[in-house]
């Protein structure tokens, strides 16, 4: 079967077309007045109510996110359209990374190939499939990727739950040549254990990248790391600093950042299990101060219901570290919740620095690293937030 083979039509509210028109790439299941008539259509033509036609887009029958366009006008995406958005997505990158480093070859919507990421780690190539359109033309992808970028082999992180939203069955592995469980990158000359077949995302956060060397700039004396997972941040400070005490929930993920240290011989990182939260009361209550605290927590707000309680929580977790930090002491803090904005992250800081009697000079507001764009019309392309902060 040719999946791009344009078999049925959706049409869409007037509502839903200028959303399209604004730019952004999604119609949400309230906006569809007429869905395809076949019920398997993963690509289908969209109109408008007087039958224009917008564009053609994935369909996905059980998701909210009905939509996602993939491309504008009358004629239908082909093979070659795919290829040359996969083409121009690499080289954005071109010159970012090195050859043994780890990045994000293609980000989804923000390069317009909605729900394909493709994440690179040196030789290998881990690719996500997250909706039903992009699950169609999987193989596709892999064909051109094994073209354009020679790997030795490509493997498969379908295991998300966001998979489960659109009716698909979580699934890994081997998708063509043979992946090792782990891989060793580098990152600005520090050696990592990225495990592509278990690890957090599709093995490392890659996000993260710019921050980490950002942040290391700051790094000095005593450091806390706070969420460590496989210690990233913290190797990075440990070239910096006398000692950090790298804190996290996983005993698992703790032992991936030991052999991380022993892998770069770094000996002043003490990684201890246990639930952040705790730590940092129990951090306050025995006096210890730090020269740098880093908070960079999972998403609190998985959902726009869950917002309230993660202000809640992100508000905890910065008012502790305040309090531990010493006199022009540096606060790394990060949220990775999309649903929490900038704007609400930067108040929820001054609450904190309010309720710790400290004042908060803002050095740095950072966001996702460069193979991560935003795409500006979709606000759902930015969810990382980072701001460096000095206290007084």
């Amino acid at each position: 079967m040719n999946p791009f083979e344009i078999r049925s039509e959706v049409e869409i509210t007037h509502a839903g077309v200028r959303r399209l028109r604004q730019g952004h790439l999604w119609i949400y299941a309230g906006d569809v007045s007429i869905e395809p008539a076949d019920t398997d259509a993963t690509l289908v033509r969209v109109v408008d109510p007087a039958r224009n036609i917008i564009g053609h887009a994935f369909h996905s029958r059980q998701s909210q996110i009905r939509l996602r366009l993939f491309s504008r006008g009358a004629d239908p995406p082909t093979h070659a359209l795919l290829r040359r958005r996969i083409e121009k997505a690499i080289q954005r990158r071109a010159g970012l990374f090195g050859p043994n480093e780890a990045c994000r070859l293609v980000y989804a919507e923000a390069d317009m190939l909605p729900s394909v990421i493709v994440d690179r780690y040196g030789e290998y190539l881990v690719l996500q499939t997250l909706s039903s359109g992009s699950e169609a033309l999987k193989t596709d992808v892999v064909d051109i990727l094994k073209d354009l970028v020679k790997p030795s082999g490509v493997y498969e992180r379908n295991d998300v739950k966001l998979r489960r939203l659109e009716g698909l069955q979580p699934i890994r592995g081997s998708l063509w040549g043979t992946v090792p469980k782990e891989t060793e990158i580098t990152e600005s000359g520090i050696r990592f254990l990225a495990d592509m077949a278990g690890g957090q995302k599709t093995g490392f956060f890659l996000d993260q990248h710019e921050n980490r060397l950002a942040a290391a700039l700051y790094a000095s004396g005593r450091a806390l790391d706070c969420f460590t997972n496989t210690g990233a941040f913290a190797l990075h400070f440990a070239r910096k600093c006398e000692s950090v005490l790298a804190l996290d929930a996983s005993a698992e993920s703790l032992e991936q950042g030991r052999r991380n240290a022993r892998l770069n011989e770094i000996t002043n990182v003490d990684f201890k299990e246990g639930n952040v939260f705790d730590s940092l009361r129990n951090l306050d209550r025995a006096g210890d101060k730090f020269d740098l605290v880093c908070l960079d927590p999972p998403a609190f707000a998985k959902t726009r219901a869950s917002l309230e309680s993660a202000k809640a929580g992100y508000k905890e977790i910065n008012l502790r570290a305040l309090k531990i930090l010493k006199e022009e002491g540096i606060l790394v803090t990060c949220s990775c919740s999309y649903h929490l904005s900038e704007a609400a992250f930067l108040e929820l800081l001054l609450q904190a620095a309010r309720d710790s009697h400290r004042y908060i000079q803002v050095l740095e507001r950072r966001g996702q690293a460069r193979d991560h764009p935003v795409l500006a019309s979709m606000p759902e392309t930015h969810y990382l937030k980072c701001f460096i902060i000095r206290a007084l």
